[in-house]
């Protein structure tokens, strides 16, 4: 069997990440080239002169123009935060690295911290990245697949009518070449209203949406979009099939880190 060169991506390594992120100064650089790429701006008045201080070994800048002071961490996730940023990025790097998730009690013994404060940094580094996408559009060649989480209920119905699934799309831009490029995920049922809803939201033309052929993903074309439809008819053959390669690995990952990390 081929090797599958999605899975083999290549990472940042705890090396590499060490080298750039390893020191309390190394990180507050790296936070204040992404918040101020341009120079200091004054969140309040939106001054470009100031001062600096340091205050209990934490930069400050203060504007010239006002007396607003502010650091890099000031209005983020890292407000007011007695943990390290040295703990903050380590936590980021874990959780973004690891195929198969991080617990927030595996995120504990990393950070040598309690499980209220990991499950905390897990939480609110997760609603970062969940608010940082919930507008991305994918465009150009884009590959859809429904899906569901969960599992039977004892006693419960079985396949798509069970009780303990929840239906999800997974859609996939892949470059000219075919490889993965960025992705949207999206909890809702399969139904006309619900795609319509989903592919305005999340995609712009030109777009050419490639589907196994479910039939709510004909609303595409009424979008101004080209459907490529392929009908696979389910089963495992339907996996391998070259054009869903993108949203089939996604998908796999997904489950993976869902049942690697909390499955008991």
């Amino acid at each position: 069997m081929a090797m599958n060169r999605v899975q083999f991506q290549r990472g940042l390594s705890m090396v590499e990440f060490m080298n750039q992120y390893g020191t309390r100064e190394k990180c507050e650089a790296a936070l204040v080239a992404s918040r101020w790429p341009s120079g200091f701006v004054c969140p309040a008045c939106g001054g470009a002169s100031r001062s600096s201080f340091r205050r209990e070994g934490r930069l400050y800048w203060q504007c010239a123009q006002c007396p607003h002071q502010c650091s890099a961490t000031s209005d983020s996730i890292f407000h007011r935060s007695k943990l390290p940023l040295t703990s903050w990025f380590l936590g980021m790097h874990l959780l973004t690295q690891a195929k198969n998730n991080v617990s927030a009690l595996e995120l504990k013994r990393h950070l040598g911290v309690s499980y209220a404060t990991a499950w905390l940094v897990k939480h609110k580094l997760l609603e970062v990245m969940r608010l940082r996408e919930e507008d991305r559009q994918l465009t150009g060649r884009v590959e859809i697949d429904d899906a569901y989480l969960g599992g039977e209920l004892s006693g419960g119905k079985s396949g798509r009518g069970s009780e303990n699934k929840v239906p999800f799309v997974a859609a996939v831009q892949t470059t000219e070449t075919g490889k993965p490029h960025l992705a949207c995920f999206s909890a809702r049922p399969f139904t006309k209203e619900s795609i319509r809803e989903f592919i305005a939201h999340s995609t712009v033309l030109p777009l050419t949406l490639v589907s196994d052929g479910l039939g709510c993903f004909a609303v595409a074309a009424e979008l101004g979009a080209v459907h490529d439809r392929t009908v696979t008819g389910g089963r495992k053959a339907s996996v391998e099939l070259e054009q869903f390669r993108a949203v089939n690995t996604i998908l796999g990952n997904l489950k993976t880190a869902l049942t690697g990390t909390y499955t008991p």
